[in-house]
């Protein structure tokens, strides 16, 4: 039996708050698809598209690529922000001479702000109980 001769797969892993995504980027005709299905079904809000298109079109790879996602964790708007850290992570190992674009850009900054942890003694992260005086 002869097996087809499919090209290899780009790997790129990119987190953001407690979602983490892993894409796969190869040559191609610009199919996307996230978890198995459509990427705009899957994320139905024109910012978060935008946001997972945005290194793509930034290089202007978005019609010469297939991109697959692996996403999973936290909500939609944090899942956006991993998989375009995980497509520019991607391209920069696609294409190593689009790393200047991407770092121009902002898309290859892992955005690292979490959820600050409850502190004993308070309500919440900062917020304190009433104080009284009497």
């Amino acid at each position: 039996m002869a097996a087809t001769a499919q090209k290899p797969f780009i790997w790129g892993t990119g987190r953001r708050k407690t979602a983490g995504a892993r894409v796969r980027i190869r040559e191609g005709t610009g199919k996307f698809e996230v978890n198995g299905l459509e990427m705009k079904e899957y994320f139905p809000l024109e910012i978060q598209q935008r946001d997972v298109l945005a290194p793509l079109n930034a290089t202007d790879m978005a019609s010469r690529v297939d991109v697959a996602v692996n996403v999973r964790g936290s909500g939609k708007p944090s899942q956006s922000g991993a998989v375009l850290l995980g497509v520019a992570r991607a391209l920069k190992e696609f294409r190593p001479d689009l790393d200047s674009a991407l770092r121009d850009g902002g898309f290859l900054t892992r955005d690292a702000r979490m959820v600050e942890r409850k502190k004993f003694g308070h309500k919440k992260a900062r917020k304190s109980f009433q104080f009284s005086k009497r």
